[in-house]
Parts: C-alpha cells; sequence; structure tokens
C-alpha cells in the first residue's frame, strides 16, 4: 500500500507540474500578492515565501524576516513553512494553480530541474547583472550550481556535504575505533557491530537510500544518471545489489533499525543519534546544528567510508533560493534573496542550519565566533573542499520520481518482500519506464 501511494505522489507531482507548464506564466501572474501593482518606492508590497525544515529553523526564519521588513518597512513577507515531508507535494498543487510563492526554497537536482524543465522558475540572470542580486563575493563553481541550461534559477543558501556524524563517547565506551578519513565500508561495518555487541544499541541508523546509493556509485566511479540524463548511469545492477544486501544485513541482524522504527522518528531532533540509540547517522552537515541542540552532547564529523573518499564526496548547496516565474514582484524577492546571502546577521541568527555561508567575507567573519559544534561543521566542510569532485548536475525531470522508486524499492527489500538482485533490476527495469526508454 504504501509503494502505490508513494508512486501515485510522484506521479501527481509531474502531472500537476505539467498542469501548471500548460497554463504557463499566465498573465495573470500568480496571484502572490495583495499589493496593487508596482514593485519599489514606498508602496506596500507583500511576498510569499516558502521553506521546509524544522521548528527550529522556521523560529530562526521568522527572525530573519522580521530583520527585514524593518529595514524594508514597505515590504511584507507572509511565510509558508511546513517539514521535508509535504513540502514538495504542496507545491506541485500551488503550481497547479499557477499559485507558487515568490520566493521558495528549492533542492537542488531532481526538483530544481523539474521546475526549471516546466518553466516555472525566473532566470535571475538580469537581476545579478543589474547589481541587485550581488554575487561578486561568491565562488563561480557554488554559482553554477544554481544555473540549468545557462538561466540562473537558484541561488545556494549554503554550502553543505554529506557526513557520518559519530557520538565519539559511544565508540570509545564500545571499545571500537574512531572513523578514520580512508576507512572502507567494512571498517564501518566492522565498528557499527561491535557497539551494537558491546552497548545492545543500534550500531548505526539505516541509510536513506537516495542520498547514500547515489555516493556509494560516485565513489566507484559511476553516476544515478548518464550524461545527458537519459538513462541510469550505470550498466551492471550488481552494484545495487551490493549496497542493498550491505544495508539488509546490517538490518536483519539488528545493527540498524528498520522502516518499523525509521517511521516512528519524528523530525532530526528525535533522531536514534541524538538519544545515543545509535552511534553514527550518514546526513547532510547543515543538519548538525539542530540535532546537536537537541541532544545533551556534540557530535563529530568523518568522511563517508569507501575506497575513493575524493571521487565520491561532494559539495551540494544545503537548499537554494528560487523566485517564481508567476511572480509579479521578482525584483523585491531578488532583493531579499540579495539579503540574505549577504548579510552577516543572517547567519548570526541561522548559523549553519542552511549550509555555510557562500559569501567569502562572512564565513571568514564568522569563524572567530563560531560554537563548538559550528566550529566542526565549517571544518569538515573545508576538508570536504579539499577531498571531493564536481557534483553530478545531469538530473532529469523525472528525477524526484525515479528517487522516489528507488526509497520504495529500498524498503521492499529491507522488509524482505524482494530479494537485493529483485529490487535492483526492478529500480532499473521502473527507472528505464519513467524515463520513457
Amino acid at each position: 500500500m504504501k509503494k502505490k501511494w508513494m508512486f501515485l505522489t510522484a506521479s501527481v507531482l509531474t502531472a500537476s507540474l505539467a498542469l501548471a507548464a500548460c497554463g504557463g506564466a499566465s498573465d495573470t501572474g500568480g496571484e502572490t500578492t495583495d499589493s496593487e501593482g508596482g514593485g519599489s518606492g514606498d508602496e506596500q508590497i507583500k511576498l510569499r515565501m516558502s521553506w521546509w525544515g524544522s521548528q527550529e529553523r522556521h523560529d530562526m526564519t521568522f527572525k530573519i524576516i522580521e530583520m527585514y521588513e524593518k529595514e524594508n518597512p514597505n515590504i511584507k513577507i507572509e511565510p509558508e513553512f511546513t517539514g521535508w515531508d509535504g513540502y514538495f507535494e504542496r507545491m506541485a498543487a500551488q503550481a497547479a494553480g499557477n499559485n507558487l510563492p515568490d520566493i521558495m526554497q528549492q533542492n537542488f537536482g531532481e526538483y530544481l530541474n523539474l521546475y526549471a524543465s516546466q518553466g516555472l522558475l525566473a532566470d535571475l540572470n538580469e537581476f545579478k547583472d543589474s547589481g541587485d542580486l550581488d554575487l561578486s563575493k561568491v565562488d563561480d563553481s557554488i554559482v553554477q550550481s544554481g544555473m540549468k541550461d545557462d538561466q540562473l534559477l537558484g541561488i545556494p543558501s549554503g554550502t553543505n556535504a554529506l557526513t557520518a556524524v559519530y557520538n565519539a563517547e559511544m565508540l570509545e565506551e564500545a571499545g571500537a575505533d574512531l572513523p578514520t578519513d580512508d576507512w572502507t565500508w567494512e571498517d564501518f561495518e566492522e565498528i557499527a557491530y561491535k557497539v551494537h555487541d558491546e552497548l545492545d544499541t543500534y550500531g548505526t541508523r539505516s541509510y536513506e537510500a537516495g542520498n547514500i546509493f547515489e555516493y556509494y556509485l560516485r565513489e566507484q566511479g559511476f553516476a544515478l544518471f548518464n550524461e545527458d540524463g537519459t538513462a541510469l548511469g550505470y550498466d551492471d545492477d550488481q552494484i545495487l545489489t551490493d549496497y542493498l544486501t550491505r544495508a539488509k544485513q546490517m538490518v536483519d541482524d539488528g545493527v540498524a533499525p528498520g522502516y518499523d522504527v525509521i517511521q516512528q522518528i519524528q523530525g532530526i531532533e528525535d533522531e536514534l543519534i541524538v538519544h545515543k540509540n545509535a552511534p553514527f547517522d550518514l546526513r547532510w552537515s547543515n543538519q548538525m546544528k539542530t540535532m546537536s541542540m537537541a541532544a545533551d552532547y556534540t557530535f563529530d564529523l568523518n568522511v563517508l567510508p569507501g575506497d575513493n573518499i575524493s571521487q565520491g564526496m561532494y559539495l551540494k548547496p544545503a537548499m537554494l533560493w528560487s523566485v517564481s516565474e508567476n511572480s509579479e514582484h521578482k525584483e523585491e524577492a531578488v532583493k531579499f534573496i540579495n539579503f540574505f546571502t549577504n548579510t552577516k546577521e543572517v547567519f548570526d541568527t541561522i548559523g549553519s542550519d542552511r549550509g555555510v555561508p557562500i559569501n567569502n567575507e562572512i564565513r571568514e567573519e564568522m569563524r572567530a565566533d563560531l560554537d563548538e559544534i559550528e566550529t566542526k561543521i565549517y571544518d569538515y566542510i573545508d576538508k570536504v573542499t579539499e577531498n571531493s569532485s564536481p557534483i553530478d548536475t545531469n538530473f532529469p525531470a523525472q528525477s524526484s520520481e525515479i528517487l522516489t522508486e528507488l526509497n520504495t524499492i529500498d524498503e521492499r527489500v529491507m522488509y524482505g518482500q524482494i530479494t537485493p538482485e529483485e529490487g535492483a533490476a526492478e529500480f532499473r527495469k521502473s527507472a528505464e519506464m519513467i524515463l520513457g526508454n
């Protein structure tokens, strides 16, 4: 039943965006504000702004909006926020009704490319050229991560990277080795089993298939999609079979939790590692601050395991700020994004929750006042910067649907409904069908 629902959701998402594209950028706009036209001077302008995140992120974002409204009294920002679950389903419904928010938090890869393919995002190049959007202190490689087909469609909110976050005290109590920069998947599993055996806890949280399998492919020299995004980027299904077999073995042995446990977790503040029910979690570095605040100890960060870590690791926009093509106030929406990107007080408020600042001057200014966990995050991003490869940008418009299918297959394998071999073959068949091959 869950698979059917997830597939339906992905299909509705794609269909809704297709419908929105048919509606196109109507001359009535997205009805995104209550103002009476215009976009400058003393006129009162309302901007709708959407994002996903934890309650901690919501609270910090409210403070930033208050700062901006205080400096710009003619601007009123109406927030629309939720958790990750359901965010893009809601956006799809808004897109279908030509009612997308003026300012949108977007996710790099599958969702940015999907919305771009439907012409729903404004090209911000003209605002960069006019100076309303100042990216002069941002590395070009970071700016490029928000581009698609020469259009600037998203501004990274900060820099991010996958990390193996761990509880050093639990590892030491179990007598296990601490992770190193050259550890392998076998080393990782040995430590996880050691902690499980010695402390009677989980040895690790189970993997999120989309992110971790993509890394698993990269460190072996492959990609999830081929260069032009028309097919999968690997030919041998044994790679996915091996990944699923590793993950399932730890679930079967009780070293990692199954989906029945994972689905009971109420947000990142409630993750197993926060409550010392597991010493490892493989996830994004920008989530460490919120998790650390929920825990009574400070985490440590390490690169993910593998035989070729520099090839597998990559920097990613934590998320991106985009402007709706239908917005009647693109210039004002861009000015808020410029404020968020180039104002130190913004990052004094939100820390690294939306990634490490992309403005080089702000990033260096902030180093002197970082707390312990943020110092670790900044140092970690520096390490990954020196030991990583460029991010893959070849996600086709259908990639969100394909990643949903991968997660569904992962769940069926973990429950024992199909074997890893069957899951790998079924994923290829489904992906090719979705891509129209």
